[in-house]
């Protein structure tokens, strides 16, 4: 890992970044690895060709710097509508998601305004509908991920000038929020994962004696279990949650 971001560190500085930006970015992407456990290179790609995008970045950020504040930052999806509206109130706005997940919000120096979020869960398909849908009541799209769809309103459609932020508070010093809960489900999965190893692979071995096969055989058995398991509970968790948005 150390080498991945050594690499990137050297093409940052090559493109003119500057240092005080590099070194913000590679403990970012640092602290994301250490929650996520991914590979670096798998997670963003070659070195050079990620520190490219990370430089295209950096020099349209400082483009848009005089025109107020920005700030990036990601969290699960058990606590990001409640951090978006948390944040939306402070008058952060989102601008997009970017390619690892994490928010881009600006806010106006001058007049920061409230804002509000909504997460739904759609299809591809189905989201020009949802949109349209939506639009009356004021809400426009600010980004998508996977399956959800991110909307924003301004706060001043419905209360007017109140929506203003007279004196807003200065900019979270955090730009990573996992929640409880998040370690709670890869803990619970982890577990069922590893039941699963043990029953099914031991099964399959007694069925295929000891030839090879039957052992490859056991180990896709068992990995092809604990993803099924896997995908049940976060489609359990998807419904669970969309149905209590909507009471």
């Amino acid at each position: 890992m150390s080498g991945y971001f050594d690499e990137l560190t050297a093409r940052l500085r090559e493109a003119g970044v500057p240092a005080s930006r590099i070194a913000v970015t590679v403990d970012d992407l640092r602290a994301y690895l250490a929650d996520s456990g991914g590979d670096p290179e798998e997670e963003f790609g070659p070195a050079a060709a990620f520190a490219e995008q990370l430089a295209a970045t950096a020099g349209q950020e400082a483009g848009e710097a005089a025109s107020g504040e920005r700030w990036t930052w990601t969290a699960d999806i058990f606590t990001d509508q409640q951090r978006l509206n948390e944040f939306g109130e402070q008058g952060w706005e989102v601008q997009g998601i970017d390619r690892l997940g994490r928010f881009v919000c600006t806010r106006s120096e001058e007049h920061p305004q409230r804002w509000e979020y909504r997460r739904e869960v759609v299809s591809p398909v189905g989201r020009d509908a949802l949109t349209e849908r939506l639009a009356p009541e004021g809400w426009e799209p600010c980004g998508t991920w996977f399956c959800y769809a991110y909307y924003k309103r301004p706060k001043a459609a419905l209360v007017g000038p109140e929506a203003e932020i007279a004196s807003p508070p200065p900019q979270p010093g955090r730009r990573i929020f996992f929640s409880p809960a998040l370690y709670g489900f890869a803990a619970v999965y982890f577990v069922v994962a590893l039941v699963l190893a043990l029953t099914v692979l031991p099964l399959v071995q007694g069925a295929a004696g000891d030839d090879e096969p039957g052992t490859l055989v056991g180990m896709v058995v068992g990995a092809a279990s604990s993803l099924v398991v896997f995908g049940g509970a976060v489609g359990v968790a998807f419904l669970v949650r969309r149905r209590r948005r909507r009471r």
